[in-house]
């Protein structure tokens, strides 16, 4: 009978080890997870897309006369004055070569000219005896009609003999001179390339800087041959930029002007800001990388942020942009990777006293990293991120970071 306590107390010891266990063995252990908490906060909604810098307006300089330009006076990079700094230099065209059949035509040309100068002298001569003899015969018929020798009607006739021929004199004197001037043209139709000196030739057009910038581009470094119209250089203010953003045609539909954006990888310490000025109102068809067709647009934003803060930001340099279509502050925001679609709409696993619980929610705003709650959440609920299969409603959770 003594023995009777000693063997009720082994028994309950024993039975409570089997019943440990059984409870270790056939006990559900709690899914690791990793959670987040809900807070009310700022949220944009952006479209993100690559664009390009470019200066606002670029000046093109170009070759007023077809000739030779000189050897560019200015480089890349250069900073220049309006109406001071010399960008370029043309000189007339030097002359072409002849063959064989035109320089022959050029000096049967020059042997042309030359008799008709020897001609037009003559004729001058000619003119300049016939004046003499004209003027002689006025004198003598002026000097008879004052003594009444003779009548006023033969005065009259020699008068009106010298007028013809001091106009015949000056006639002539024209024509030796158009006659040089033809000589002159047929000879310098045989000059040579190179002949003479350059300061000989009527020299130069000289083109000055329109505004006061940076030289972007110079076309024609070396002295070379150019026609009229040929680009030079090209010009602009480095502190003048815009932004150039290629997107979806689908994308640009619901901007509207003066839209918020922030310019990003662009090489400086912080984002800097800018809105949209345009909508080019024509789309271009464009192959992605995967091979299909996209219609694009370009938009136009202009910079908010000052040059000094975008010092370095040059023509052509890229940047990436998240153009702002909708903004909050104090919104209740949920991770995108705690929600999936359940029964046509979207639903959560909170965690709550160490169990997960199935709810579902209304989102409203999304953007790439999270969305909107207006309904079925609260600010401070934990909810679950990447719901794995082994998560269902009443599963016991724990959370991944806890030891």
């Amino acid at each position: 009978m003594g023995l009777q306590p000693r063997h009720y107390v082994l028994g309950i010891i024993g039975a409570a080890a089997l019943g440990g266990l059984g409870w270790i063995t056939f006990r559900t252990e709690p899914v690791p997870v990793d959670l987040a908490e809900l807070v009310d906060g700022p949220m944009l909604v952006t479209v993100n897309a690559d664009g390009e810098t470019r200066i606002r307006d670029v000046f093109d300089v170009k070759a007023p006369i077809s000739g030779t330009a000189r050897r560019a006076p200015v480089e890349v990079g250069d900073r220049v004055i309006a109406g001071e700094t010399v960008v370029a230099v043309v000189e007339p065209a030097a002359p072409a070569l002849l063959d064989t059949r035109s320089r022959q035509q050029a000096e049967a040309a020059v042997h042309e000219a030359e008799a008709a100068l020897d001609l037009a002298k003559a004729q001058l001569q000619q003119a300049e005896e016939e004046l003499a003899y004209a003027q002689s015969q006025y004198d003598r018929s002026r000097t008879l009609a004052e003594r009444g020798v003779t009548s006023l009607t033969q005065l009259e006739d020699a008068s009106q003999i010298l007028s013809i021929r001091v106009a015949t004199r000056e006639a002539a004197e024209s024509n030796v001179a158009m006659s040089t001037s033809a000589l002159a043209r047929a000879r310098a139709a045989l000059i040579e390339p190179g002949a003479g000196s350059r300061d000989a030739v009527q020299c130069c057009v000289t083109l000055h800087a329109p505004i006061d910038g940076t030289v972007l581009s110079v076309d024609i470094v070396s002295e070379g041959p150019v026609t009229a119209g040929t680009r030079l250089v090209s010009l602009g203010r480095t502190d003048d930029l815009e932004i150039v953003v290629d997107m979806l045609s689908a994308d640009a539909v619901g901007l509207a002007p003066g839209a918020r954006a922030i310019v990003e990888r662009w090489g400086g310490p912080d984002p800097l800001e800018a809105k949209l000025r345009s909508v080019e109102p024509s789309a271009h068809t464009k192959i992605s990388a995967l091979g299909i067709e996209e219609q694009r647009v370009d938009a136009v934003f202009d910079f908010v942020s000052p040059p000094e803060a975008r010092a370095g930001l040059g023509d052509r340099y890229a940047v990436y942009l998240r153009i702002v279509t909708w903004q909050g502050d104090g919104v209740l925001q949920v991770p995108l990777s705690a929600l999936f679609r359940r029964d046509g709409g979207w639903a959560v696993f909170r965690a709550v006293e160490g169990y997960a619980v199935l709810t579902p929610v209304r989102i409203g705003h999304r953007n790439g990293v999270a969305a909107e709650i207006t309904d079925g959440l609260g600010e401070g609920d934990r909810v679950i991120l990447h719901p794995s299969d082994a998560i269902a409603d009443g599963v016991p959770v724990v959370a991944r970071d806890t030891p």
